[in-house]
């Protein structure tokens, strides 16, 4: 029996655990949380890539040839059992991951394809050709679905340079026929706080002082992975637009592509003059060469069609510059697309007299230099710029500091320990789990001549010694608290296994900031999100029931389904009960022994489907002063909710409402059990519909 090691985080550690696991249970995972089902329910796309597969099969048809079809990267086998039924003589399709392939055979012999079709569990690139080889022939028609949010990260670019050198005919057909990138340039003080940290503002006893980031993070490129998000959810106020909509780059499939590092430039006129700050970006896909058959990712301010296609396998990308360039409206700029085989970064300039040499072009891919990228993520940076929520943290510090508090703070990478410093108190450390964490916080303090005043301990709370505190007891313990390897809302409870590993440093009359956590629940109904776990039956006419199977076998292959971390901001939902507070957590004690369950029942205020629960923190931070990591509020008598969009929620569906088509008994109220684990730090949930 073969073992595979899972990373999981381990909440009542704060570290990373390598799991031996059961060797399916990868393949579970990645069945159970993949977007299978999502592209099956993507309608839009399934009827285009139908119509474009047809309108392929009969222009080979009509030269008098057979259509021989290669498929990459088959999945369930819908696009091959589309060109069969079409009338392709032939298909061979391609699928890497083998639970899928085997899915794939069952698919096609149900749908009575099986003399057809021939599925090949193998990387396209190993595939032969010849008598004896996967293949008889080359294909005529290469039909492919291998593209990600940003088009060519799941390596579409080699999968068909090496397809046209080896699997196919000169001049064959292909769907998609092409693809296109479009780019606008925007000023958005929100999507920019995602990746710089802005200058933070405390007012303390002795006037303003202001936290600035250090140089080196001022001028970083931070890290070229794309930031994939569903635009459509970023409300018009949240950003300005500066220059129309330009197509970058376009790949013509049917024709030999290369893969390698190439870039573009495209000349920009500013509509409007502000601070270029991002590049939004999304692709279409034409499925035949006339174009008429399109399939367009362009979000809502773009695209003008009333029939809008929810999708969350392929969103839109938003890409930060080096750096803000003021532009003038009128003013031309040139922005250059850079990218290798599998991403794409950007770069503008002003427009200069001569064509500038080409070895000034970016070939290189833009690497984090401050490592503040690496330590904080940009929703993790959106938190720290959110003022709002600082000002929480600075009101509640002023109500417990003293002149002589000696203060530790346990949470990565977090700002507190300057806030408590220039809040007064008296000597301030913080407990930093890594070296890229210490080197963050190290030139962060120096930036603010604090390198000095607050000491930097590298240990694990077990381990902290006298030493380490100069020989002091702790008097203000604080917390945001939050852990970079959290996943789930309740992970960042590990502050309160800290809390207790540290007690034997702390004052009897320590005080504990945060005083104590809870942990919020309310019943929703989710506009489009239930779709990710919904089964899908029959797909264009094709019986996928054996995926929907497959997935189901997988959520259940660990004996409880779980909850999943998803950022609602960008989901969105309506409230069918109030928010109820669960269980709390009180970081004045030590964890206990036991472990902590609740039993109850919630009642639906509103008609609607229960899609499932979402689960939150909230966060006592001194007497009246609260955060919320989940519901900001719910602004309507429609119950539609408003989310921390800095934090992900979690989600635990009711695969029962998700998997009936009848709308018939509407529940009246929902009964929970909600179990913490304080040996593990997890939570196990049970919920029925009353």
């Amino acid at each position: 029996m073969m073992k595979t090691f899972c990373g999981r985080a381990n909440p009542t550690t704060g570290a990373m655990e390598w799991l031996e696991e059961d060797e399916n249970y990868d393949y579970h995972q990645e069945i159970a949380r993949s977007r299978y089902a999502d592209m099956l329910h993507d309608k839009d796309r399934n009827t285009k890539y139908y119509q474009g597969i047809r309108a392929a099969v009969n222009r080979v048809k009509e030269r008098g040839e057979k259509a021989i079809v290669l498929d990459i990267g088959t999945g369930t086998g819908l696009l091959s059992m589309m060109a069969a039924s079409a009338g392709a003589d032939f298909c061979y399709a391609v699928e890497v991951f083998k639970p899928m392939a085997n899915a794939a055979v069952k698919i096609v012999e149900k749908n009575g394809f099986r003399d057809k079709i021939k599925v090949i569990n193998k990387h396209s690139t190993e595939v032969t050709v010849g008598p004896d080889g996967d293949m008889q022939c080359r294909a005529n028609i290469l039909v492919t679905e291998l593209f990600d949010t940003e088009l060519i990260g799941e390596g579409a670019l080699p999968t068909y340079e090496h397809a046209h050198k080896y699997l196919v005919q000169e001049g064959c057909e292909a769907v998609p026929h092409r693809a296109t990138v479009y780019v606008q340039l925007v000023e958005s003080k929100r999507m920019w706080s995602w990746n710089k940290l802005f200058p933070v503002h405390v007012e303390a006893e002795d006037g303003e002082k202001i936290i600035v980031s250090p140089s080196e993070m001022e001028n970083c490129p931070g890290v070229p992975s794309v930031c994939d998000i569903q635009l459509n959810q970023m409300p018009s106020s949240d950003f300005t637009i500066l220059s129309d909509v330009v197509t970058m780059f376009s790949v013509d499939f049917s024709k030999p592509v290369r893969s390698a590092s190439t870039y573009y430039r495209v000349q920009l006129e500013p509509v409007k003059s502000g601070k270029a700050q991002i590049i939004l970006s999304w692709w279409d896909i034409d499925m035949d060469p006339s174009g008429k058959i399109n399939c367009s990712m362009a979000p809502y301010w773009v695209k003008s069609t009333s029939a809008f296609q929810w999708r969350d396998h392929w969103m839109q990308c938003v890409y930060f510059l080096p750096n803000e360039e003021p532009v003038l409206q009128g003013e031309t700029v040139y922005l250059t697309a850079c990218r290798d085989e599998y991403s794409v970064w950007y770069k503008l300039q002003k427009a200069r007299g001569a064509e500038e040499n080409k070895a000034d072009v970016c070939v290189e891919s833009p690497v984090c230099r401050c490592q503040a990228h690496l330590l904080w993520n940009r929703p993790r940076f959106g938190a720290l710029n959110d003022q709002n929520r600082t000002c929480q943290y600075i009101k509640s510090l002023m109500k417990v500091l003293k002149t002589d508090s000696v203060c530790l703070c346990i949470s990565d990478g977090s700002l507190l320990p300057v806030l408590a410093y220039y809040l007064g108190a008296k000597q301030v450390f913080t407990l930093e789990n890594s070296a890229v964490a210490c080197s963050v916080m190290e030139k962060f303090f120096k930036a603010n001549h604090l390198d000095d005043k607050i000491k930097i301990i590298e240990a694990r709370p077990e381990l902290l010694t006298t030493s380490h505190l100069e020989g002091k007891k702790i008097s203000v313990l604080v917390g945001e608290p939050f852990f970079t390897t959290s996943l789930l809302p309740w992970h960042n409870l590990y502050f309160w296994y800290a809390r207790t590993a540290v007690t034997s440093h702390l004052t009897n009359n320590v005080t504990v900031l945060p005083q104590s956590a809870s942990l919020h629940m309310m019943i929703v109904e989710f506009q489009d999100l239930w779709r990710i776990r919904s089964p899908c039956g029959t797909c264009e006419g094709f019986d996928v029931q054996t995926m929907d199977d497959m997935i189901k076998n997988s959520l259940n292959f660990r004996e409880s389904r779980e909850a999943e971390p998803h950022p609602l901001w960008e989901y969105p939902c309506k409230s069918l009960s109030d928010p109820q507070e669960v269980l709390t957590f009180d970081f004045r004690k030590t964890v206990p022994q036991h472990g902590l369950g609740t039993e109850g029942s919630v009642n639906l205020l509103r008609k609607g489907r229960s899609h499932g629960a979402v689960l939150w923190m909230e966060y006592h931070l001194a007497a009246d002063i609260s955060v919320s990591t989940g519901l900001m509020q719910i602004s309507n008598e429609k119950g539609n909710c408003e989310w921390n969009p800095h934090c992900k929620q979690a989600v635990y569906f009711f695969s029962s409402v998700i998997e009936s088509e009848a709308l018939s008994d509407l529940p009246s109220a929902v009964s929970y059990a909600i179990n913490f684990d304080t040996k593990t730090g997890e939570i196990a949930m049970d919920f029925k519909l009353l």
